[in-house]
């Protein structure tokens, strides 16, 4: 037995002293950290079963094990019997873990929304592991000031021992019947849970495709756009693409200022305005590779080649390549704006 642990006495005394429980949470935490970083693991259904403990369980636990650091007492049925605070016990601090995850990851997300990141995929990762690992390091240092009897830790040599017992040394044969056909259950369970979890079905695919201008805060907003172009002076524009398209798609923005002519047809409540285009000139077009579920914000400079009223300011985004005259009735989605210039 002594030869097994040599090992272990190979390792700085305090980290042979951090418990065992929070050397778990930090490893979840990393390993979540480096799925989501790798483009090979996150395309995975690893980065699932990762990513529902790291969110909905560790960063409670972490912060519960920061807060109570003490072994809890289960509750009996005469209180009076009892003197001092009991603490939690373990089916309470689990419960409280789940219920704390719960609360803290939307609040970090909502801090998040008043900082320059923005809620991403990054930035969210960042901050829970950040707030999951300083918690368990704190954790860690409260129960070493606590006496060893007085210390939380999780009996897992405990459950092992229980469970190799109730399955292989059951009573007889109808508990372990019994025993084995919980044990199918809860992984049937757990796999149905898994599978439908890693494999959503997919719901709608669209594009978003959007105009924003910069205010005097400086945040992005939908209104306040240009009108007015002096010529040689150019203006911003920010341009929004959010992809729902369940991959990755490289787009294609393609800038255009158009001189029209309108043409009035039909009669009553039918009457509609047809606009040919008599002249385009190609002001820009870029690029971009965005992934499922994310945002990207593109400023572009908007300099006129045109001299004139209403010309049409356009906007073509493709989810693919750019054909050879890109215009509104080939592009996958398009917008425009009304401006003067002179």
């Amino acid at each position: 037995m002594a030869s097994d642990r040599g090992w272990w006495l190979l390792l700085p005394e305090p980290l042979r002293r951090f418990p065992a429980d929070l050397v778990a949470v930090i490893i979840l935490t990393l390993l979540t950290m480096l799925a989501v970083a790798s483009p090979i693991v996150r395309e995975t259904p690893l980065r699932i079963l990762l990513g529902l403990p790291f969110v909905l369980f560790l960063p409670g636990y972490a912060f519960i094990a920061a807060l109570f650091p003490e072994r809890g007492r289960p509750p009996v049925e005469d209180e009076e019997e009892t003197s001092g605070d009991r603490g939690i016990d373990p089916i309470e601090r689990v419960a409280l873990a789940i219920g704390m995850s719960i609360a803290i990851v939307p609040l970090l997300g909502l801090l998040l929304n008043f900082t320059p990141w923005g809620i991403r995929l990054a930035p969210i990762v960042l901050s829970v592991s950040g707030f999951t690992i300083a918690c368990a390091v704190i954790g860690a240092v409260r129960r070493r000031e606590l006496e060893p009897e007085q210390r939380f830790s999780v009996p897992y040599r405990e459950w092992i021992a229980t469970g190799r017992a109730e399955l292989f040394e059951p009573d007889d044969r109808l508990d372990g019947a019994l025993n084995v056909a919980l044990a199918l259950a809860i992984l049937l369970a757990v796999g149905s849970v898994g599978f439908a979890v890693a494999v959503p079905q997919d719901g709608e695919q669209f594009t978003e495709f959007y105009l924003l201008t910069e205010d005097d805060d400086g945040d992005l907003v939908a209104d306040d756009y240009p009108e007015e172009f002096l010529q040689g002076e150019p203006q911003s524009l920010i341009i929004g693409i959010e992809n729902n398209e369940h991959e990755t798609v490289d787009y294609s923005v393609v800038v255009q200022l158009e001189r029209v002519e309108g043409e009035t047809v039909g009669e009553g409540d039918e009457v509609e305005t047809e606009t040919e285009v008599v002249e385009r000139d190609e002001l820009d077009r870029f690029t971009t590779t965005v992934d499922h579920n994310e945002t990207v914000h593109e400023e572009q400079t908007i300099t006129p080649t045109m001299l004139g009223e209403d010309l049409r300011l356009t906007f073509l985004l493709y989810n693919d390549e750019v054909p050879a005259e890109p215009t509104r009735e080939n592009a996958d989605r398009d917008l425009h704006l009304w401006i003067d210039t002179a």
